[in-house]
């Protein structure tokens, strides 16, 4: 038995790719076409004008095609952009990358997918903080990935160790219903958690797991008043009514006892909607599947030249093109090589200049906040 992931030998050996790039390179040897030069461009179409997403997995895709026979340029990893903007094109030997696609589309769709998600997240909560709690939502061998991508998006933290050491920041957690169940109260957890946990971690304490909610919130702050940062409400979904009226039950009891300084953290089943309708009492989110899980971002990859000729399928856009950012941050799709306006520049470099000092993550994650702060992406 093993588990159900390929390897980093397999990705690069194009085993995961669709059959009939297999077959279709089968074909073009015969001919003796395996080698016609092309350009390719990756895009996502669609018929809503103002959708936008945020580019990520860019790192992978620089990862797979390092020794590939191909002149690779993208957009700076956490651009945010628009339908039919080339995020990604590729010059070169048809052969020589065309059973890769699979797995240049499913690094891209699914990271920029999660990061958009987490974006959105980031624009509904202002200046709360949002941290990723969808790791358990799927598959744990691409736990790094979606990490990644939530905290390049704008999530404030990330739950694994692993995926926070690549990020280099700390881990961010609370406790679980488990250590509450295991040590019989929320007391007793709360007093274990604060005399055991590096002084450094946030006491953040659930208070749901027995307690009436406003019962348990008092239980914690008086348990450790010195030291609590906030309570969590994990509250099950068939136990909440109005959660929104039951945070500010909890805000009043917590206030009139002298504990106005405790946050209150929202956590099971957080979306957009429900981090807008938390807001005006909820101080921070722990978000999961709609990070996590968030749609992908349908890319497609489309040749649009062959051996120099323009050629492209029908519903696309053909020949070369360049994405250029205005002065004003907003993006223009023109014909490559044409004019480019005094203070624009064209946002497609080669990847390679990208990754030359590995991914920066501040930088990556810096450039999708300043763009969100523009305020030209909305919910």
């Amino acid at each position: 038995m093993r588990f159900n992931t390929a390897s980093e030998a397999e990705i690069k050996g194009a085993e995961v790719a669709d059959v009939y790039f297999h077959r279709t390179m089968e074909i073009l040897r015969a001919r003796g076409l395996d080698n016609a030069h092309v350009h390719a461009e990756i895009a996502y179409k669609t018929s809503d004008p103002d959708e936008w997403f945020v580019v990520t997995g860019l790192d992978e895709v620089a990862h797979l095609l390092a020794d590939v026979e191909v002149e690779v340029r993208a957009v700076p990893e956490g651009t945010i952009c628009g339908p039919n903007e080339p995020i990604l094109t590729l010059s070169g030997p048809y052969g020589a990358f065309a059973e890769h696609e699979t797995a240049i589309l499913g690094f891209l769709c699914q990271a920029s997918g999660v990061a958009t998600g987490a974006s959105r997240c980031r624009i509904a909560a202002g200046e709360k903080p949002v941290v990723s709690f969808g790791a358990r939502r799927m598959h744990p061998a691409i736990t790094p990935m979606i990490e990644r991508a939530a905290y390049l998006g704008g999530c404030d933290g990330v739950a694994v160790e692993l995926a926070a050491r690549r990020l280099g920041i700390p881990a961010s957690g609370t406790l679980p219903h488990a250590l509450v169940l295991l040590l019989g109260s929320t007391a007793e957890a709360t007093r274990a958690f604060d005399e055991t946990v590096a002084q450094d971690v946030p006491r953040t304490i659930l208070i749901d797991t027995f307690d009436d909610e406003k019962f348990g919130a008092l239980i914690a702050a008086r348990e450790i008043p010195d030291s609590i940062y906030a309570i969590r409400m994990d509250t099950p979904g068939n136990r909440r009514g109005d959660f929104r009226d039951l945070m500010r039950e909890v805000r009043w009891e917590l206030d009139r006892n002298g504990f106005s300084h405790v946050k209150i953290f929202a956590s099971g089943g957080i979306d957009v909607d429900y981090i807008l309708h938390l807001n005006p009492v909820c101080d921070a989110y722990g978000v999961g599947g709609a990070i996590a899980d968030a749609p992908m971002i349908d890319y497609s990859l489309d040749i649009v030249e062959v051996n120099g000729e323009d050629r492209s399928k029908r519903g696309k856009r053909g020949g070369r093109k360049q994405l250029l950012e205005l002065e004003d941050g907003s993006h223009r799709v023109t014909t490559a090589g044409g004019d480019i306006p005094l203070g624009a520049k064209d946002l497609l470099t080669p990847i390679e200049e990208l990754y030359a000092s590995g991914s920066d993550i501040p930088a990556i994650r810096g450039r999708v906040l300043a763009q969100l702060a523009t305020g030209r992406y909305t919910l």
